[in-house]
Parts: C-alpha cells; structure tokens; sequence
C-alpha cells in the first residue's frame, strides 16, 4: 500500500468534509443577512454583528469563527473583529446581481434533504419527483440564475443573435420552455414590449410562482403563463424564438421534446438552449465545477428523470450529445454560441 497516497486521499476527505461544512455555513451566512451585514457596517466583534443581524450571539459567534476557518473572513486578532473583504462581498453579498454566487449554496440543504430517497432509489431503481422536493428548492433554484437572466439574457446573450433581437423588438412570438419562476419570461417581455411572450413549465407551483412574479414585474400585458407539457401547445402556433434555460439534460423524454420544439418553431425562428459547461469526456470536467455538476445531477436533475421512467441524461451532457440531440430532431444547424460564462454553455439551432 502507498503511504503516501492513502495520506492524500485522507487529506482529501478532510477537505471535502470541510468544504461541505463551509458550503452549509455560508448558506447560513446568506439566508440570515450575515454576509449583507458584514458588507455594509465593516469590521465588528461577533456581538456587534449579532446586534446589526438580529441574531444570537452564541450561534454568530460559532458561525464567524468557522468563516475565518474558511477563507470567507478576515479576522483581526488584536480587536477581536471580523470583516468580509470587500471581494467576498462581491460574490456573497450581492444578491440580485450577475455575479452573486450564494445561491449556489442554497442547494446543499435541498439535496441532503432527498439524499435517503434518492439512496432508495440507488437500490431500487426510479429516482425524486419534483413534487417530492421541499418547496424550497423552487426559490434555490432562482436563486442560482436570477441575476444572470436579469442582467444578462438580454444585453449580454440574446445580443449575440441580432435577428433574434430585431425580430421580438419589432414584435415577433417567443416561446420558454421549462419556464419555472418565470425569470426569463418576465425579462423578455420587458425588453420585447411588442412580442407575445409565453411561458410554459408542468409544475403547476412553478407558473404560480411565475405569474406572481411577472405580476410583481408590471409586465404582464405581453405573457401567457401556461401549466402544460409542451405537447399541449398546438403546433399551428408557431413561434419565432424558443428558449430552454438550464432544462434539456432534466427532460424525461428528451427526442420528443425537441422534435416538438422543431414543429413549432418558425422556418426561421431559433431556438436557444442554455446547458451546463460540461466537457464531453470525463476527464475534461475532472475539476471543482464538474464535480458540482454531477451531485447536482445524482441528487436534482438525473433523478427527475429517471422517476419518470426517463433517459436520465444527467447534468453533465456536453457539447457533442447536445447537439447530436438537437441535429436529430430535425434542426439543420446547431451551434454554439460564443458567450463568456464559467459555467454554462450557449446554443443556436435553427430549422
């Protein structure tokens, strides 16, 4: 046996361990404010940030010190304070914005909350139904993506296609598929004013939640939110741009979807699709992101699919399958769009 690689992989389960205690106290630090605090009032001893939190001493004073342990404060001995650099903050305290990450820490709870089920499921067979998420996974999920689709889809992504732009800004017909919180939805039809935007998603909790707010937005004038599968959209109605954000890897029946995609998609319409920036290979997504990818497949997308008697094509599907997907489902030309993002991958398919 090789001491020294059985001393690494130690080193390594200390690590991980670590970092998933870290990833739980940083979703602690966002959820309560603690971060937010920090930002705006500077360096303060546990006691002056549970006061400007609201919170209790004993546990701010525990929660801070596993921080600085951490890497995400600074701590000064000398005055027994605690600070949040003003580059943490950026990420962590800025929710609402393009480069918040805290929502990615608002999953952790969601899966370890279906891990014994989705553990059945590894003995079993079948997998976790949306419905069997708590309803908190809705609200992480947005979290996550959010301020991208509101700061970026338009200006940044959509911008790369300037017929797209040119079509809605002149009033054309859009069309997201898997529209969820109905981010996307409300985006665009602020943007596009004189197109018909319409959302579509199955979970009927989703369009509530999205109607509640594209009605908060103001811009309801222009959207159909619909409770349906796809499948129930007529194909007579034809759209000029299809979107799917974050949704193709998670479908049951992937082939059926996109051929009904293609049917009702203009000649010259384009459909978007938005996936995560997996490699092809195993050994292209050997790194921290990948490794996120696959638990958030094990434990939230492949297992959605697979307990609907899905494909389960998982999280990390890569740019080669993507395409091959789409290509079959009588799209012409698939390509990839040429977006600066670390963690997703952007797509054009057209009739």
């Amino acid at each position: 046996m090789d001491k020294a690689r059985m001393k690494s992989m130690a080193d390594r389960v200390f690590r991980d361990v670590s970092g998933t205690m870290a990833a739980g106290l940083a979703w602690l630090g966002t959820e309560s404010g603690l971060f937010k605090a920090l930002a705006a009032g500077g360096p303060m001893s546990h006691q002056q940030l549970a006061r400007e939190a609201g919170l209790v001493e004993r546990y701010v004073e525990e929660w801070a010190k596993g921080m600085v342990t951490a890497e995400y404060l600074d701590y000064d001995a000398e005055n027994e304070t605690y600070s949040l650099p003003d580059e943490h903050a950026y990420l962590l305290a800025s929710d609402g914005t393009d480069h918040f990450m805290g929502g990615l820490f608002a999953m952790g709870p969601i899966a370890m909350t279906v891990a014994p089920k989705v553990l059945q499921a590894f003995r079993d067979g079948g997998g976790v139904r949306f419905d069997d998420y708590p309803d908190g996974c809705r609200e992480a999920i947005d979290l996550m993506n959010r301020g991208s689709y509101d700061h970026r889809l338009v200006d940044y992504w959509l911008a790369q296609m300037p017929d797209v732009v040119e079509k809605l800004t002149n009033g054309g017909r859009a069309l997201d598929l898997g529209c969820g919180s109905g981010r996307v939805v409300a985006t665009m039809a602020k943007a596009f004013p004189n197109s018909e935007i319409t959302g579509v998603d199955p979970d009927a909790e989703s369009v509530r939640v999205a109607q509640s707010w594209v009605d908060e937005s103001g811009v309801g004038a222009n959207v159909s939110l619909v409770n349906a599968t796809l499948d129930q959209i007529s194909p007579d109605s034809k759209f000029d741009f299809i979107s799917a954000c974050d949704v193709l890897h998670d479908l049951p029946a992937p082939e059926k979807v996109l051929s009904e995609v293609r049917e009702r998609l203009a000649d010259d319409g384009v459909f978007f699709v938005i996936e995560p920036r997996a490699g092809d290979s195993l050994a292209d997504n050997i790194n921290p992101i990948g490794t996120m990818f696959y638990g958030f497949s094990v434990f939230h997308c492949m297992t959605q699919s697979l307990a609907q008697d899905g494909v389960g094509l998982g999280t990390c599907l890569g740019p080669a399958r993507t395409k091959a997907l789409i290509q079959e489902a009588g799209f012409s030309t698939v390509d990839e769009v040429e977006i600066r993002s670390p963690v997703n991958l952007f797509y054009a398919a057209r009739p």
